[in-house]
């Protein structure tokens, strides 16, 4: 499980960055690299977002180990 959860803060990194360069300088990366409205952009979206919802859970991974 924590390889899972490594991967998924690369992604979580890699969407943050993204998120950066389009606040700060009207860049989107994924767009960039893929292609505006293609299915990879759309995936890698996806992943970003999947991936984020799965560090939720590493966010209050330390009260289940309290309660242990």
């Amino acid at each position: 499980m924590e390889t899972v959860h490594k991967v998924c803060l690369v992604f979580t990194i890699i969407g943050a960055i993204n998120w950066g360069l389009i606040g700060f300088f009207d860049f989107n990366l994924v767009s960039a690299l893929f292609q505006e409205n293609s299915a990879i952009t759309r995936i890698v979206y996806s992943l970003v977002g999947i991936c984020g919802l799965i560090n939720i859970g590493l966010l209050f991974n330390h009260i289940t180990a309290d309660v242990k």
